[in-house]
């Protein structure tokens, strides 16, 4: 795609924040999609929709400790990368691969998506990264690999049937020829990859040929997707996958991000899932618009509702977005010791610690508002916004009546802010400020402005601070940033958590009297 083919409004993501890397398949007119985690836990985020455009949570295929092995030291952007959902012979088939030593390409099932889903099966004749899943007329099932290598592999066992061969890498001089997915479409094989890097210059290109393992001819229009090089305000267009709709027309989901700010642009969110339809032309895909609009589809929308604003912690299981760092232990992560409240018990000493206990949920509004109701008797902890282990801001409450706010950026550590309350519950509130000025070219993405309420209802803003140092462009990888609820020492209880686009949060709820509950 070329700045001619830029829609005259902003694009707009079918999953907005964090969700990157996404794979999908149609089981009659319902679709499904997987997306990538990394360090989070649950693994393997998991949707479900009846029009591509609407997409509810409805689980996650490595949910249970066993099924996923992230240790303390797994770094930020390592764990999970990429899936491949695939439904074949009744069944779904996940592969994804696990960076951390010693995991490498897994394979699981399910007969629900929704789970549970299987144990993994390991891959171990499969190098590489970004596993995809294809089975040819006589069932032979073919996994190829970012480089781009393809081996057969007998997916109950996992075990390679021969000896990986390269197949087809790409555009010469392309870095990165990356996430396969191969298609038997008409007559023809047709093996689509992403190339020239997740980055700024990140497309899609294309093959085609007479079996799995070609001989793969280019088309002679790739990229039939890159925003490099445009003024389009999606970039790092890439990590595409085809679906067919009941109708017979075709569509890619892909992943992209929305810079803001000056140069060299900054994206907070992530990389996040977009839609667009394909047509095709001589035996070739085109891509059309990024984000079309819901009035355009050949279908009736299925809306879903909107996400709870609140959650009071209520129900004996928690919801599929929350996310934890690396693993979720029950001792430590609990709405069952004080019912009505999330109990949080820290294993180390602050958010900066690889093994900090965190409950958060992506942040998918460049505009938002997030308020929660803490009790901190037994301990230290607060609400963050969080990128990774070292790029993250927080408002922090202790047990001795002291609020702060904490600014980590790289190896600098500081308390920005700092307000002594009497003992006790309090609200803690983050909001991301007015957009900044536009005109300076060193102008950020936004500000996010960290403080307190008090049980009277009195409004306390502590600190302002740039957005930019909480963007992929400062500290690198490959996730968005995470709203949380965290522990930092001790043990702390959380009463309830809002989270809202700006547009619908409103001037905030009057937290309620303390002792609501016990």
């Amino acid at each position: 795609m070329s700045d001619e083919h830029a829609p005259a409004r902003p694009a707009h993501p079918v999953l907005p924040g964090f969700h990157p890397d996404p794979s999908v398949c149609r089981v009659g007119e319902d679709y499904y999609l997987a997306c990538s985690s990394f360090e989070y836990f649950p693994g393997v985020p998991l949707f479900h929709s009846r029009d591509l455009v609407h997409w509810t949570q409805i689980g996650s295929a490595l949910d249970r400790p066993g099924q996923l092995r992230l240790p303390p030291d797994t770094p930020s952007s390592g764990g999970l990368y990429a899936p491949t959902l695939r439904h074949h012979d009744g069944r779904f088939w996940l592969a994804v691969t696990n960076v951390t030593p010693g995991e490498g390409n897994l394979l699981l099932t399910a007969t629900d998506p929704a789970g549970p889903w299987s144990d993994p099966v390991r891959l171990p004749g499969v190098p590489g990264i970004d596993p995809d899943l294809a089975w040819d007329e006589d069932g032979t099932c073919w996994c190829t690999v970012a480089g781009v290598s393809q081996v057969r592999i007998d997916p109950a066992t996992g075990r390679a049937l021969g000896e990986p061969r390269p197949v087809w890498s790409g555009t010469p001089g392309a870095s990165a020829p990356e996430a396969p997915h191969l298609y038997r479409i008409g007559g023809h094989w047709y093996l689509m990859i992403a190339e020239g890097g997740t980055e700024r210059g990140h497309g899609v290109s294309i093959a085609r040929g007479p079996a799995p393992g070609g001989p793969f001819e280019p088309c002679p229009a790739n990229p039939i997707l890159t925003h490099r090089g445009t003024g389009h305000p999606v970039q790092n267009t890439g990590h595409a996958d085809l679906v067919q709709a009941p109708d017979g027309s075709w569509w890619m989901v892909l992943l992209g991000v929305r810079p803001r700010g000056g140069t060299p642009g900054w994206h907070v969110l992530g990389r996040e899932t977009f839609l667009a339809p394909v047509t095709w032309e001589d035996g070739w895909p085109v891509v059309g618009e990024l984000g079309p609009e819901p009035t355009g589809l050949p279908w009736p929308l299925h809306p879903v509702p909107a996400p709870a604003v609140r959650d009071d912690f209520d129900a004996p299981e928690l919801a599929p977005a929350w996310l934890s760092l690396r693993d979720r232990p029950s001792g430590h992560v609990t709405t069952e010791e004080r019912p009505g409240w999330l109990t949080l018990r820290a294993r180390g000493g602050s958010l900066d610690d690889l093994d900090a206990v965190l409950l958060g949920r992506r942040q998918q509004h460049h505009s938002f508002r997030a308020r929660t109701l803490l009790d901190p008797a037994e301990g230290s902890g607060g609400l963050a916004v969080r990128l990774d282990d070292r790029h993250h801001y927080a408002v922090e409450a202790t047990a001795g009546g002291t609020v702060r706010v904490i600014a980590r950026v790289g190896s600098l550590r500081t308390v920005a802010a700092e307000l002594p309350l009497a003992p006790g519950p309090v609200v803690l509130t983050v909001r991301t400020g007015e957009p900044p000025l536009p005109g300076d070219p060193r102008t950020g993405p936004d500000s996010l402005v960290l403080g307190v309420e008090t049980t009277d209802g009195t409004a306390t803003e502590l600190a302002s601070l740039d957005g930019r140092y909480l963007s992929t462009e400062v500290a690198g990888g490959f996730t968005g940033r995470v709203v949380c609820l965290y522990a930092a020492t001790g043990t702390v209880r959380f009463d309830w958590f809002d989270y809202a686009p700006a547009s619908t949060a409103g001037p905030g709820v009057r937290p309620e009297p303390r002792g609501r509950r016990s």
